[in-house]
């Protein structure tokens, strides 16, 4: 099996309610938020990270995690900015199909506070 490694900036709300899923998968997507946005490298997540999640909660974390090749390659690596800004858009109700196929634990590699 091939897989895809992918990151996910997160804030200590977000980073709760995945230790609560035994950083197994990410959680339900809220209304008000109809994509899920896994990022395709660490630079970009360490950036979010760091300038988004710390000013809105005071804290940021970069999450990295692998995810089954063949069920990623359906959706396009859409380009946001810089070259490095490249991320998938997982529709929030595709977003139980994706946790199925995460293999392995979600990891934190990176942390930073205000």
């Amino acid at each position: 099996m091939t897989t895809r490694t992918l990151y996910r900036p997160v804030g200590p709300q977000e980073l709760a309610l995945i230790a609560a899923a035994g950083y197994r998968a990410f959680p339900p997507r809220l209304p008000e938020q109809p994509i899920f946005y896994p990022v395709t490298n660490e630079e970009y997540a360490r950036h979010i990270a760091e300038r988004w999640n710390v000013t809105e909660s005071g804290a940021g974390y970069v999450t990295k995690f692998e995810v089954r090749e063949d069920f990623i390659a359906r959706y396009p690596i859409q380009q946001v900015g810089a070259r490095l800004h490249t991320e998938y858009w997982i529709p929030a109700e595709e977003l139980p199909a994706f946790n199925a196929n995460i293999v392995g634990l979600i990891e934190v590699i990176q942390s930073f506070e205000s």
